[in-house]
């Protein structure tokens, strides 16, 4: 039997991650790609060592930050990612298709994407959505962990003092959904309630993206999902469909139970520290960001030992055996978590130590490049073939009258 190199499989994948908060730190910091890594988790270098082909920048919009202006702050972030790329167009190509991350891959340049994270970011309009769309957004995840009137997330499933659907999704939040898949936009599932998860699944025509989530069953947290939703994601979409995938966070607080439970004993001291934190810039007189906060989270997490790589390892084998193999990737959350990775991951560079581990639990080098990038491509490609057909019907939209109403007696 052929001993495998680990090396050379990760080397010769297509390397896909599907969520990175680093838009925060261009727009905030004023970061470049180019720039030292200075405590963050991606950069060029990172790209490289790391052999990352793809990857979403999230364009995430703090929803209590930003009230009143989502729309701004979600533009100012697609902005900032289309200009890292026209920055280092011999190294980065903006990439919106399938095709488009392959051409990347052939021509040895790193794809760079964007998904939104919080539906919130469309403000109720299926106008902004298309106009996200039009900017290049090839994924929105429905929620983030707050709910908004559409649809309910798991970050405030429980809060009574939260209006929430009755169904998991609004008439307005079928229409969002029944647009994405239209337009082509991947629907993400990750940060919904269970409640919005299972009536998703039942609208979309087109299979669905945990772009960063891990399994419940070895880590309780609200976050992550039950063994039954990751069977569900697995056969969603159409008949046809070869199924939805389930992109596995790096966040040690989604992958370990020992590290969610020294989180929460550590919550209202970091929540007593944040609020001191913005009540001095209030006094002072200067508007506080996202990464200021995300710093002075980051001191706190890290009093809290790391857990071990393979934590991780663990979420992944156990999607691949839950779900199948067909339907598990890679989602890490660099630059988006406040707390600590696991051991051995501090950067995009330390990718290969994953497909190292996998071999070493006895996965194939086929397995491996499933995982690392080939199950996304397929569900990406198969999202564009059905906006394809979804275009040539010309459905009406779900609050539009439909033409086999019958009439009111």
């Amino acid at each position: 039997m052929t001993k495998i190199d680990p090396a050379q499989v990760h080397r010769n994948a297509l390397v896909i991650d599907t969520h990175e908060d680093t838009p925060q730190r261009f727009v905030d910091e004023h970061f470049d790609l180019s720039d030292p890594l200075n405590s963050g988790q991606i950069n060029l270098d990172a790209i490289h060592k790391g052999n990352l082909g793809a990857s979403f920048m999230s364009i995430w919009v703090e929803p209590e930050l930003y009230k009143g202006h989502y729309a701004r702050r979600t533009l100012e972030l697609i902005d900032s990612v289309r200009t890292q790329a026209a920055k280092h167009p011999g190294e980065i190509k903006f990439a919106t298709t399938a095709a488009d991350i392959e051409a990347a891959h052939r021509e040895h340049k790193y794809a760079m994407l964007m998904g939104i994270e919080g539906g919130h970011s469309i403000e109720d309009s299926l106008g902004l959505l298309r106009m996200y769309y039009d900017l290049g957004v090839r994924y929105m995840t429905l929620t983030w962990s707050n709910s908004n009137g559409w649809a309910d997330s798991s970050g405030d499933d429980k809060d009574t003092t939260v209006p929430h659907t009755k169904e998991g999704l609004s008439e307005f939040g079928k229409d969002v959904v029944y647009e994405m898949n239209r337009l082509g936009m991947i629907v993400d599932i990750s940060h919904v309630s269970d409640k919005t998860f299972y009536r998703t699944l039942i609208i979309t025509r087109a299979p669905v993206i945990a772009s960063h989530s891990a399994a419940r069953a070895l880590c309780d947290a609200p976050r992550n999902m039950t063994d039954d939703m990751l069977r569900a994601a697995a056969n969603s979409g159409g008949p046809d469909s070869k199924g939805g995938v389930i992109m596995v966070n790096f966040y040690s607080g989604f992958i370990s139970q020992a590290y969610r439970n020294a989180q929460i004993a550590q919550k209202p001291e970091v929540d007593k520290a944040t609020q001191e934190l913005k009540d001095k810039f209030k006094a002072e007189g200067k508007e506080i960001t996202y990464s200021d906060i995300e710093k002075l989270q980051r001191q706190m997490a890290d009093r809290i030992p790391r857990p071990p790589l393979k934590d991780l390892i663990d979420q992944i084998d156990h999607i691949a055996k839950v779900a199948g193999i067909d339907h598990v990737g890679l989602g890490s959350d660099f630059d988006g978590v406040s707390g600590q990775l696991p051991e051995g991951i501090d950067s995009a560079a330390d990718l290969p130590k994953i497909t190292e581990a996998l071999i070493a639990r006895g996965y194939s080098a086929e397995d491996c490049r499933k995982i690392l990038g080939g199950n996304f491509m397929r569900v990406f490609k198969e999202v564009e073939q059905v906006a394809k057909q979804l275009q040539a019907e010309d459905r009406p939209r779900i609050t539009d009258k439909q033409p086999f109403d019958k009439p009111q007696k």
